[in-house]
């Protein structure tokens, strides 16, 4: 009879997760910090002396949910904050591969959500209207990357995610910086918002 495929990976941190059945005690922030600093958004395709890290692009979502939402409580702000966190392991699929792929990403993409989730104080599935506004700040995000380092006009940017209004998007800008950089900047927003629960 042959083996089992493996379906864990190392972690830096030691950690071994198990992909088909992660759990929250093998979850950590600094593997999640590290692997998202490394993970290019766009398919790695963004002008730059850096590639656009999903690290980068979820310190910024964060950022556009609390303007959006300068109420809402901290704990919603760390899930906008981990939104993208299971690319951690399965890395950053543009939606065009996401839809080729089919439901198992999803799957596999919400298994390692809920588990991330319950390792930081947070429901495994997450309200509807919660999801939704993280999932308009996502929006506001893509259409400033799309504009500004992925080569999209406003108007095809407005055709996908979206035109954002003015309001906004003032004071936001895309950064490039290198993935050591931007690890520590994550790790140390999450601590923040974690201390302020």
């Amino acid at each position: 009879m042959p083996a089992q495929p493996r379906a864990w990976q190392r972690m830096l941190s030691g950690r071994r997760l198990d992909l088909l059945d992660p759990t929250p005690m093998d979850i950590e922030v600094e593997d999640i910090a590290h692997g998202l600093a490394f993970v290019a958004r766009w398919n790695g395709q963004t002008r730059g002396d850096y590639a656009y890290s999903v690290a980068e692009h979820s310190l910024l979502v964060e950022q556009i949910f609390a303007l959006q939402s300068p109420a809402a409580p901290v704990k919603w702000r760390l899930a906008a904050l981990l939104h993208d966190a299971p690319e951690y392991v399965i890395g950053d699929m543009i939606s065009p591969v996401k839809a080729a792929v089919g439901p198992a990403y999803g799957e596999l993409d919400a298994r390692l959500a809920a588990a991330i989730h319950l390792r930081f104080g947070l429901p495994a599935v997450l309200p509807k209207a919660v999801k939704a506004r993280i999932k308009r700040a996502d929006k506001v995000s893509a259409w400033l990357e799309a504009t500004q380092i992925a080569g999209f006009s406003e108007v095809e940017a407005a055709r996908f995610f979206g035109r954002p209004p003015e309001e906004v998007l003032r004071d936001l800008q895309i950064r490039l910086r290198p993935p050591v950089e931007v690890r520590a900047a994550y790790t140390a927003r999450h601590a923040a918002l974690m201390a302020a629960l």
